[in-house]
């Protein structure tokens, strides 16, 4: 094997393959990755020619490994491993020398907080490259898991684990959201559930339920503007985080929000990276974070539900 083959050998390379080797599928590996799946092909084929053999059988379904392409899956995560483990020794010399941030924020945060935080730190660090994904704190946990992600901004989900620390930064209470002025529509009109598919829907469920509370199943919906929307038109009553609130929008004068009229229930949202990643940058950013919840978060949803003080706290 000549050394200019191995030369082209790449850490995303690496990363690609062994996506495709724990997913079995190239399209399941790209959709991890975020990546098309052409990409993803071709990252592997590049792979091969750089070790002159074939390091997938991809004629098979799902995808197997060759012997080869074993052995390289025993050094891939090794290798990745320690490429993430200079990378933060280096960050750790100087932010500044840090190429790249992907960041991951929960969805509540992205018309407000999130791109003050970019443009706060894209000002300090004017030599990173920024990437940014939104989503649900679920999906965003499963992608920093698979290292597509460097730090995420999300709803806790549990006991933790030894693979990545938290920084915990808001307590986000439940609260109860009715049409206006009708606070008995508690009782008397259908619950709109957040879908349990999700893990916030399956806590709301479990805590419903251990309260005695009947669900009757009619409603179950993903989208925040669309639960909101439908309580706003008299059809049902929600409950969603108070960070939920700050997608009311135009319905802000169609909707009431109130206390939970069962025992409290709330998340806590913290800041999360890999212990093998960039924790040095972990605390940089809860630093930046803290004051612009208390700006965008606390202080406006405080002010136009005084019930909540107290309850919806930075941490």
């Amino acid at each position: 094997m000549s050394d200019n083959k191995v030369g082209r050998l790449s850490l995303w390379g690496v990363e690609v393959f062994l996506a495709v080797a724990e997913e079995g599928a190239v399209s399941a590996a790209a959709k991890r990755l975020a990546a098309s799946p052409s990409a993803v092909s071709q990252q592997i084929s590049n792979l091969e020619a750089a070790l002159g053999t074939e390091l997938v059988n991809r004629r098979e379904r799902p995808m197997t490994l060759t012997p080869a392409g074993r052995v390289l899956r025993k050094r891939a995560q090794n290798i990745l491993l320690e490429a993430a483990r200079a990378r933060s020794e280096i960050a750790g010399l100087d932010l500044a020398h840090l190429g790249q941030l992907r960041l991951g924020m929960v969805e509540d945060f992205e018309a407000s907080v999130t791109p003050l935080l970019i443009t706060q730190m894209a000002g300090t660090l004017t030599d990173t490259r920024f990437v940014l994904e939104t989503g649900p704190s679920h999906r965003l946990l499963d992608r920093l898991e698979h290292r597509v992600l460097d730090v995420i901004v999300a709803a806790e989900l549990g006991a933790g684990e030894d693979w990545y620390d938290s920084l915990p930064l808001l307590r986000d209470p439940f609260v109860a959201i009715v049409p206006k002025g009708r606070p008995e529509a508690v009782s008397t009109l259908p619950l709109i559930q957040y879908t349990r598919r999700h893990a916030m829907g399956r806590m709301l469920a479990d805590h419903l339920s251990g309260e005695g509370v009947r669900l009757a199943h009619r409603f179950e919906l993903d989208s925040y503007r669309a639960m909101l929307a439908m309580v706003a038109g008299g059809s049902g009553w929600t409950i969603l985080s108070s960070l939920g609130v700050l997608n009311v929008g135009r319905y802000a004068e169609e909707i009431e929000v109130m206390p939970l009229h069962v025992a409290p229930l709330s998340r806590r949202i913290s800041l999360t990276v890999r212990r093998d990643g960039v924790p040095e940058m972990a605390s940089e950013i809860a630093s930046r974070l803290r004051p612009l919840l208390v700006e965008q978060v606390v202080d406006p949803l405080v002010s136009a539900n005084p019930w909540l003080r107290g309850e919806l706290s930075i941490l």
